[in-house]
C-alpha cells in the first residue's frame, strides 16, 4: 500500500483536489487499471489554509436531491464550510473529480483529510 501526504497550505482548492483525485485513482502507478481499486492511501493536511477566492466562496452552490417532489436542496460553499468545515469542502471537491461508478465510494475511503 502506497502512502502519499499532501500539504495544502496556500494552494488552490481545485488544483490540490485534482492532484488528490489522480493519486487516489492510481493513475501514477505502472499497473493502472480503471476497474480495479488501487492500493493507495492519500493524506491531505492543512486544508483550513487553502486559498479560496471570496467570490467563489459566496457563489458556489452544492445541490442534492432528496427524491421527493420539491426536494432539491442547495447550499453555498460558505454555509457548508461553517456547518461541516473545510475538510468536507475538500472531500466534496475530490468526489466531484472521481468517476461516478461503483468504485467511487471505495476510493474515497482511502482519503484522509485534516484541517
Amino acid at each position: 500500500m502506497k502512502n502519499y501526504t499532501i500539504d495544502a497550505t496556500g494552494e488552490s482548492l481545485g488544483r490540490i483536489a485534482s492532484r488528490t483525485a489522480l493519486l487516489l485513482r492510481g493513475k501514477g502507478e505502472a499497473n493502472f487499471r480503471p476497474y480495479i481499486l488501487p492500493a493507495v492511501l492519500v493524506t491531505v493536511t492543512n486544508v483550513g489554509k487553502l486559498k479560496i477566492q471570496p467570490a467563489k466562496f459566496a457563489q458556489t452552490e452544492y445541490r442534492r436531491y432528496t427524491g421527493y417532489p420539491g426536494g432539491l436542496k442547495s447550499e453555498t460553499m460558505a454555509n457548508l464550510a461553517l456547518r461541516r468545515g473545510y475538510p468536507e469542502l475538500f472531500r466534496q471537491a475530490v468526489k466531484g473529480m472521481l468517476p461516478n461508478n461503483k468504485l467511487r465510494r471505495l476510493i474515497l475511503k482511502h482519503l484522509t483529510v485534516t484541517a
